[in-house]
């Protein structure tokens, strides 16, 4: 007894341990340097230094704010080399108020999914498509299978998938006690991975314009590469078949024996505290969810084309894409588009529901501050993981991994996919940003493979499946946020249960890049991609099989 409660007081001790002595060296230091360019750490492996604490102490204490609150206050210091009142001017102008301008579209996009949640709630549309699913989908392993092929379908974007397939199979998991956890992690696990892996997306063309200027055509590199894009094929594959096989293992099997046998969908945390708890109407039909939907899906997708230059009005002034559907998103931009659909779709429900007469204008307007306060949660976080991401970047941490990649790159010509992925993962698990290495990593893969060899798609596959995979794993990652927000499933638990499984995919797609990287070098061509994808899908059921033997005979 006392053991443990030991171990409860140290996260907090250490805690304050580091508050106080960041606070201390602020007080004492120097601080003549510019912030930046100027800092001691710049460009070193301190830069990523900041987001480590933060993870560390999220993961180790359970308590995200103010993890990522010490995280962004060491980047300050860091960057201002310990000047007092030039690390409040860079956290908060820097940091916090930059993330706010910066993010400021998805917060909107957030808020508005959460307005659409709430009238739905309210009009009953929700509870009566849960009873619909009850009845259609009469087992947990379908209800798994149905979210996986919904965040499938919904591949446009990230952002989008990740509050949209939360909103609409909320009422059919929880129909089948499948812990908020398990959502989370299927609503995850189909939003960057498959993004990654679709070339009509915004990933794509992200993808695309940082190839630009590489001497390849962005697209086309894409594509190629897909089929060595290890860990977001693996990802799919690893979903399928621990749903069929009907097992969990790590803290998600906690999760889900506790949903199964208790009827409790969320175990520890605070978030269901945010579920929403205003009244729920009986008039809505199945019907009633499944057009706002719809028209959700059909309205976001003009809206990002239409950004993006589709329709002849480019508004960012730059190259017409009238009629081009792929140029158009590959000149998107999602924190734009999201709201410009969002809006039209939020006035398009309300007026579609007050005719139907299942919710009236004075209970329409109620579920505004309702949609707010359950997304409030996800806005803190976001905030606090963009002003984070600022302060890396402040510290120079993209010169540092391209000086350390140039350094790798000689003598490892076979191997070097998979150090490029270890590489992948460890800088977007730090930074929580998949978007921002691969920005990083695209133009140092493109110049150290021999042109248009097998090598280079590896490479380029390498850089992207890391990407994704740490993506995955961070705690400050915006997707991971995102998935937390749409299933309403406590942070830090979406992470703890997600991690081991991430790991295990990683693991088997790791070894699968070696194979692909001796195999690239012996028969170049398709037939490599081919013959490499098929030993990683074998290795992951090998792997799972495994994993569910060792788990039952501990049982």
């Amino acid at each position: 007894m006392k053991n443990r409660s030991i171990r409860r007081v140290i996260p907090y001790v250490l805690l304050a341990v580091v508050l106080v002595m960041t606070l201390a060296v602020t007080v004492f230091a120097d601080g003549d340097e510019e912030a930046g360019g100027g800092s001691f750490a710049y460009a070193t492996a301190l830069s990523l230094l900041p987001p480590l604490i933060a993870i560390v102490l999220a993961l180790i204490t359970k308590e995200v704010y103010s993890s990522l609150f010490i995280g962004i206050l060491v980047g300050g210091l860091l960057a201002t080399n310990f000047s007092f009142a030039k690390t409040l001017d860079t956290v908060i102008s820097d940091g916090i108020i930059e993330s706010v301008s910066g993010n400021a579209g998805v917060f909107i996009f957030l808020v508005i999914l959460g307005i659409l949640v709430a009238l739905l709630n309210r009009t009953g549309a929700s509870a009566a498509f849960g009873k619909w699913a009850q009845k259609n989908i009469k087992t947990r392993v379908g209800a798994q299978l149905a979210t996986f092929a919904l965040g499938v379908l919904i591949f446009i974007d990230d952002y989008f998938n990740c509050l949209t397939v939360g909103s609409v199979m909320q009422p059919v998991t929880d129909s089948h006690k499948i812990s908020r956890a398990k959502l989370a992690y299927i609503i995850d696990a189909t939003a960057a991975p498959v993004c990654m892996i679709a070339p009509i997306s915004s990933w794509a063309a992200a993808v695309a314009s940082y190839a630009e200027g590489t001497g390849y055509s962005g697209l086309s590199l894409f594509v190629r590469a897909i089929p060595y894009n290890f860990y977001s094929l693996l990802t799919l594959v690893f979903i399928v078949v621990l749903a069929l096989m009907k097992f969990d293992y790590g803290p998600m099997e906690k999760h889900e024996k506790n949903a199964l046998e208790n009827g409790d969908l969320f175990t520890s945390g605070t978030e269901h505290a945010a579920e929403n708890t205003g009244k729920v109407g009986t008039r809505g039909r199945v019907f009633d969810l499944v057009i706002p939907i719809a028209v959700l899906i059909v309205i976001c997708v003009i809206g990002l084309i239409y950004v993006g230059g589709f329709f002849g009005t480019d508004i960012w002034g730059g190259q017409d894409y009238a009629g081009d559907f792929i140029g158009a998103f590959s000149n998107t931009d999602a924190t734009l588009g999201l709201p410009w659909g969002g809006i039209i779709t939020l006035v398009a429900v309300m007026i579609y529901l007050i005719c139907r007469r299942v919710i009236t204008f004075k209970e329409a307007m109620e579920c505004f501050p309702d949609g707010f306060k359950a997304m409030v949660p996800a806005i803190l976080i976001l905030t606090f993981a963009g002003s984070l991401k600022n302060m890396t970047s402040l510290l120079g941490s993209a010169q540092f991994v391209k000086d350390f990649m140039s350094g790798a790159a000689k003598g490892l010509t076979t191997f070097l996919p998979a150090v490029i992925f270890l590489v992948a993962v460890f800088i977007s698990f730090s930074t929580g940003t998949s978007w921002g290495t691969f920005g990083i990593l695209i133009p140092i893969v493109t110049s150290i493979f021999p042109a248009s060899s097998e090598l280079m798609y590896i490479g380029m596959s390498a850089c992207l499946a890391g990407s994704v995979c740490g993506d995955h794993c961070s705690p400050i990652s915006d997707t991971t946020i995102m998935s937390s927000a749409g299933a309403r499933c406590d942070h830090i638990n979406h992470v703890s249960t997600q991690l081991p499984y991430a790991i295990t995919v990683a693991a088997v797609s790791f070894v699968s890049f070696i194979i692909a990287g001796i195999l690239g070098n012996l028969m170049p061509g398709l037939a490599t991609a081919l013959i490499s994808l098929v030993i990683a899908v074998v290795l992951m059921i090998a792997t799972l099989i495994v994993i569910r033997n060792v788990t039952r005979k501990k049982a």
